[in-house]
């Protein structure tokens, strides 16, 4: 038996009164940043495709090849040039930046709907994490891949004979690529949260990001389309990215006729990527279609 003896009323009021340590009840435990949070929903995503890297990267990189292959052999025969190049090295970066685009539309359009079908995007939602970190976290996964698919792209092509990966701006190459993969990353978490099956993120893929990507100048120059699509064209985003990321490469683009007009798409594409992060954090912090 111990010999303390039992708490009396004044010493209970002065441990009351006295200042704790902890913080007051509802108010949060982590203020600022949860770093660690966010690093480990990083990695936890880039694991997840990159333990199937055949599907998720190298596939990609051989699919676009066929591309390249098929198209030049059809359309590239007799020395055509096109911007004052090969029709092989006009062709090499559209088709990076749009595997790019699409690898990270699929990686992040993948998290929100498999938890919700699978019912586990409790693993989502209970962590300490706020909706900007959860953005954060996935969108930034999707961007990672977008990188590793274009790399893989880009040495797939170096390997082909018949194009030639010139590097005349590299700024633009970054900043472009950066845009679209940030662009299709944070579309690609809003069709997630709306989504109830794989089917309605099956068909928000091929009736909206593969049309627009093929129609936005991977493979010709809007100087061949006639009105109206030559002007409807240039409300798609995914031409300015195309072109503004085959500027950097070949030093030319059909943007326009200058490199103020580069510089003009590429800063109509950041206004257009804080549009939709604000609209996904939205979409986040509602809990619109998760919660329910």
């Amino acid at each position: 038996m111990s010999d303390q003896a039992p708490p009396t009323e004044q010493s209970l009021a002065a441990a009351k009164a006295a200042p704790s340590s902890l913080p007051e009840w509802g108010s949060p435990r982590i203020h600022g940043v949860n770093r660690i949070g966010l690093w480990s929903l990083y990695r936890k995503e880039v694991r997840r495709f990159f333990k199937v890297q055949t599907q998720t990267v190298w596939a990609p990189a051989f699919t676009t090849l066929l591309f390249l292959v098929i198209f030049s052999v059809a359309l590239g025969r007799g020395g055509r040039e096109i911007l004052g190049v090969p029709f092989e090295s006009f062709l090499a970066p559209g088709l990076i930046v749009m595997a790019m685009m699409q690898n990270s539309f699929a990686n992040s359009s993948f998290s929100f709907l498999s938890g919700k079908i699978q019912g586990t995007i409790i693993d989502l939602l209970m962590p300490p994490l706020s909706h900007g970190e959860l953005l954060a976290g996935i969108v930034g996964a999707a961007v990672t891949r977008a990188v590793l698919v274009g790399c893989a792209v880009a040495f797939a092509i170096f390997l082909y004979p018949g194009a030639k990966l010139m590097i005349a701006h590299p700024w633009a190459i970054v900043w472009f690529g950066l845009m679209g993969a940030l662009m299709l990353g944070f579309f690609g978490l809003m069709a997630s949260i709306w989504a109830e099956k794989f089917d309605h993120n099956a068909a928000v893929t091929n009736f909206v990001v593969a049309p627009l990507s093929l129609l936005s100048g991977t493979f010709y120059t809007l100087d061949r389309l006639h009105e109206p699509f030559y002007t409807i064209s240039h409300f798609n985003p995914f031409f300015y990215v195309i072109s503004g990321f085959r500027y950097g490469f070949i030093g030319r683009s059909d943007i326009g006729n200058g490199g103020s007009d580069v510089l003009l798409a590429g800063g109509g594409l950041l206004a257009l990527n804080i549009v939709l992060a604000l609209s996904a954090f939205g979409l986040l912090k509602s809990g619109w279609k998760i919660r329910s």
